[in-house]
Formats: C-alpha cells, sequence, structure tokens
C-alpha cells in the first residue's frame, strides 16, 4: 500500500489558525459594546427606579391620624343618635302604657258604677241617693264615692236631672262669704231658680241650694243646710 503524502497539509492547518484568530479579533470590538450597552440600560434602570421613588409622595401620617380621628367622631354621634332614639322610644311606650292603664281604670270604673244604679248623661256618672242627710253629710257621702254634690252646667242637664230627682234634693251649690258658689269653687253665673228665690226666707241661714218643685217645673231653692235631703252625686267620665 502506498503512503500518500500531503506536503501542503501544514500550511493549510496554520492558514486555518490565522483565520480563527482574525475572526475572534474582529468580533471583540461588537462584543464589548453589547456588554457597554447592557450595562447603560441596567443602570438607566436603576436611576429610573430611584428616581420614582425620590418623587413619590411621603405618606402622610397626620392625614392618617386625622381621618381615624373623624372617623371616631363619626361613629360617636352615631352611637349618641341611637342612643337618643332608643330614650325617646322608651318615653314613648311608658305614656302608652300609663294611658293604657288609665283607660281601663275608667272602663272598670264604668262598668262598676253602671251595675251599682249610677245614670249616665254627657260625659258624667249621676248617683241618686234612697236617703236623706245633711248638706254636708251629703257630700261627705259623695266624696266617699270618689264623686261630689252635681254642679248643673246646662238647661240639658237640669232637664235630664228632672227625670230622676225626687221633690227637695241637695245639689253642689252653696253660699259661701255671701257669695254663691259651686263645690269646686266656681262662682254662679247661669242659674235656673224657682221665682222669687233665693230670698233667705226669714233670715234663717238659707245657704244650701236644692231642687224642688215650683209650679209645673223643678227650680232651685235656697234652704238651710242643716235641714235633711236626698241628694245626688255626680261623677265626671269622658269616654
Amino acid at each position: 500500500m502506498e503512503m500518500v503524502v500531503l506536503e501542503n497539509e501544514p500550511e493549510v492547518l496554520m492558514e486555518n489558525i490565522s483565520n480563527k484568530d482574525n475572526r475572534d479579533t474582529s468580533a471583540a470590538p461588537g462584543l464589548k459594546l453589547y456588554r457597554c450597552v447592557a450595562v447603560s440600560f441596567g443602570l438607566l434602570c436603576i436611576l429610573q427606579i430611584a428616581l420614582n421613588i425620590s418623587l413619590r409622595p411621603p405618606l402622610n401620617h397626620t392625614n392618617c391620624i386625622s381621618n381615624s380621628e373623624d372617623m371616631t367622631t363619626n361613629l360617636t354621634e352615631e352611637r349618641d343618635e341611637l342612643k337618643r332614639k332608643l330614650d325617646d322610644l322608651k318615653s314613648h311606650q311608658n305614656v302608652l302604657k300609663s294611658e293604657r292603664d288609665e283607660l281601663k281604670r275608667t272602663l272598670n270604673d264604668f262598668a262598676h258604677r253602671s251595675n251599682n244604679g249610677w245614670l249616665y248623661f254627657s260625659h258624667s256618672f249621676y248617683y241618686i241617693s234612697p236617703i236623706k242627710k245633711t248638706w254636708h253629710d251629703s257630700r261627705n257621702d259623695c266624696l266617699q264615692r270618689e264623686a261630689d254634690l252635681v254642679i248643673i252646667n246646662s238647661k240639658e242637664e237640669q232637664e235630664f236631672i228632672q227625670r230622676w230627682v225626687k221633690n227637695l234634693m241637695w245639689i253642689g251649690l252653696s253660699k259661701r262669704d255671701g257669695i254663691w258658689k259651686w263645690v269646686d269653687g266656681t262662682r254662679l253665673t247661669q242659674s235656673l231658680w224657682c221665682a222669687g228665690e233665693p230670698n233667705n226666707h226669714k233670715d234663717s241661714g238659707e245657704e244650701c241650694g236644692e231642687i224642688r218643685g215650683c209650679g209645673h217645673d223643678h227650680g232651685w231653692n235656697d234652704e238651710k243646710c242643716s235641714n235633711s235631703n236626698f241628694w245626688i252625686c255626680e261623677k265626671k267620665m269622658a269616654l
């Protein structure tokens, strides 16, 4: 076998090595430039971040505290307003309860008097006594019944009483310090006296008022308070 000798091979090899070195040398400036650009870009990013941080407005702790105080104040005001409303509701509830209890007492009193012979007319109950007593004793009896001797305020009330009265019945009218007054202290202004009355007959001290028959009607007469008569009690009770 014959050996082939490449006489020019060393030269070719040397030429290849030389070309490679030239390529590496020519590529080196581009790589350095790329690295410089990358480093510069990184520095710019870092500078931008630092600038953004420096320009960001600082956290205002004073505003936070102020907002917190405002919120606390608002909550306190709302709590106080709710408390006031609750107190108002409780107060209104107590008023309604008192009104309910008062109405219940009135209804019970109404039923009691209706079932025990009292007569009802125009917001008042009337009790007609079955026995006779003096004017003062008659009034005491009415007071014990949580009432008083009748006060006649109108002709209509007088006409109602006329349907039930016995002759000679005490009413809540008496003379005090020379002035005729009702048992509640009001002065007599409208009167239904019989003709010629009051006359204090023979100066006998007729200082108490009674209902009596005079003519075809019942009217008032003055009489001595110590006489014994029937009487009429009145209990005002509006429903």
